[in-house]
């Protein structure tokens, strides 16, 4: 059987507080680990879109509609639906989200720090037409 859920694979999470949203697999667990005995995959995503932005608007307000937040998240493989897209993640993503447990806070919050500062830097090139342009745009359907 094929493996579908890779690192760097572009999935939606389809329940919890971010159903609906983006997610990039960072890492996977297909065998599960002790804390976690079923397989599972370290996501990280957009929890905020960035919003439109027109030429007309001053530079001021370009930066407050390309605000981001975003999430670091353990997730079931059974509430994951890949897509056909996949995200360059290179070494700033693999950087800015350690292999971390749930238990320590203060890592997890640096983690989303480090990776809205990426994703901020990705999607400010999405404008100027970039790759990964889905990505960054809200889902609709």
């Amino acid at each position: 059987m094929v493996k579908v859920l890779k690192t760097s694979k572009v999935v939606i999470v389809l329940s919890g507080k971010y159903a609906g949203k983006k997610a990039v697999i960072v890492q996977n667990y297909d065998q599960g680990t002790s804390e976690h005995p079923y397989g599972h995959a370290l996501v990280c995503g957009i929890e905020k879109y960035p919003m439109k932005v027109t030429k007309n608007m001053g530079e001021k307000k370009v930066q407050k509609r390309s605000k981001i937040k975003t999430f670091v998240k353990v997730v079931n493989y059974n509430h994951l639906m890949p897509t056909r897209y996949t995200f360059e993640l290179g070494e700033t993503v693999t950087s800015a989200v350690p292999s971390f447990t749930n238990s320590d806070v203060s890592v997890r919050t640096q983690a989303r720090k480090d990776l809205r500062k990426v994703f901020a830097n990705l999607s400010s090139q999405r404008y100027k037409g970039g790759k990964n342009q889905w990505f960054f745009t809200k889902l609709r359907f």
